[in-house]
């Protein structure tokens, strides 16, 4: 039977031809108009766009080591550390201790006579320990600020950027004892611990502390933290244990995030377990800075190299993977600084690659300050730019 089209449906396939028409017209207007938009207003974005694109520009340093006062000869000790105050580099030997200018001229040389010294630095200050003694030291580029010593053996010490100190002792009646001086050297706080204080890190403007302490649990080593104020004699917060040995701990306003021997791991504000995570490897360094933090795992069995990068208490790292071994790791201004065999990357935290330099010779860690890289050498210390 043969099939015929009605005036109906002629006229109904011309409205839907103009109905299509209509809505690319009108499809095509809407574009011209945010095309003109655009570009009236392109001196408002532009700018932004061009910013973007520099913020995320990989920096490629020369690595061209330093001459004249460089390389600093390390004549008299074995093993040396090596930190950077404000604009000056300090090196700890078994004897002595140097500070040198940025440029590598000697400003000042004393000896130490400690046994076991060990060194950190904040601000323009330098504190000098007696791992397992009784003393230590407080000092910047002109004089020695003051020294205490105790009569019970002090395990560690760490200072703060305001100049605070806070020692850890180990009394006869209990596992740990803490002493907080100010700036002047002046005692202002005092707590005896039960269980053995792994670290310490001061909150801001040094107010408080916050603490991590190390004890058995179901036959393993665990952790918890705990943040305690200098006013006041009860802790504001204590976490559940982390199932690690922490060897750092670094407090942020969101909590704390804690380096261990096989795992790391954050806690919030309030005491709760939010994240962590165990290394596939061999633990090589961590570093941890206002809620960052970083670890670098070598295994020598996988060939598998890689840094763990952790922001603000996420719940999952960021793995760079490399392809030879990591030799040192630390977060600085926002960035990771990761150490390899032939290099020193600096990543941001999205895993960004924001600045590289090639190294040629063989280092066992890097201190970075002021637009520099100061590379360690086994009896020597070289330096590079490194803009990042």
């Amino acid at each position: 039977m043969p099939m015929y089209e009605t005036d109906d449906m002629v006229d109904k396939k011309k409205r839907e031809k103009r109905k299509k028409n209509l809505i690319r017209l009108g499809v095509g207007l809407a574009i011209v108009a945010v095309g003109g938009i655009i570009y009236a207003t392109n001196e408002l974005w532009m700018p932004k766009i061009r910013g973007l694109g520099k913020q995320y520009t990989t920096i490629v340093n020369d690595g061209k080591l330093a001459k004249g006062n460089f390389p600093i000869e390390i004549t008299d000790s074995e093993s040396y550390r090596m930190e950077c105050a404000d604009n000056i580099l300090c090196v700890l030997s078994d004897a002595n201790i140097y500070m040198y200018s940025n440029e590598g001229g000697l400003i000042k040389k004393r000896q130490h006579a400690y046994s076991n010294a060990i060194m950190n630095t904040a601000g323009e200050r330098v504190l000098i320990y007696e791992s397992g003694g009784y003393r230590f030291s407080v000092e910047d580029r002109n004089d020695i600020v003051y020294t205490k010593s105790f009569t019970e053996n002090i395990m560690f010490v760490r200072m703060s950027e305001e100049g605070y100190t806070a020692v850890v002792t180990t009394p006869q009646d209990y596992d740990c004892k803490i002493t907080v001086f100010d700036h002047d050297g002046k005692e202002i706080y005092e707590r005896k611990c039960v269980e053995r204080v792994s670290d310490i890190c001061f909150t801001e403007d040094s107010e408080g502390c916050v603490v991590s302490y190390i004890y058995a649990e179901n036959g393993s080593l665990a952790t918890s933290v705990q943040e305690i104020s200098f006013t006041e004699e009860k802790e504001k917060w204590t976490s559940a244990g982390l199932d690690t040995a922490g060897i750092q701990v670094c407090g942020f306003s969101g909590g704390a995030s804690v380096v261990g021997m096989d795992a790391c791991g954050y806690v919030d504000e309030g005491g709760n377990i939010i994240s962590m995570y165990h290394y596939n490897g061999d633990f090589v360094e961590g570093s941890c800075e206002n809620g960052k933090a970083a670890v670098a795992i070598n295994s020598d069995e996988t060939r598998e190299y890689t840094a763990a990068l952790f922001d603000d208490g996420g719940k999952e790292p960021l793995e760079l993977n490399f392809e030879s071994p990591l030799i040192d790791i630390t977060v600085q201004d926002g960035l990771a600084y990761i150490m390899t065999e032939n290099s020193i990357e600096a990543y941001d935290f999205s895993g960004g690659l924001r600045s590289t330099a090639q190294i040629s010779d063989s280092y066992t860690g890097f201190v970075r300050a002021d637009g520099y890289v100061y590379l360690k050498g086994f009896e020597k210390i070289d330096r590079i730019n490194y803009e990042s």
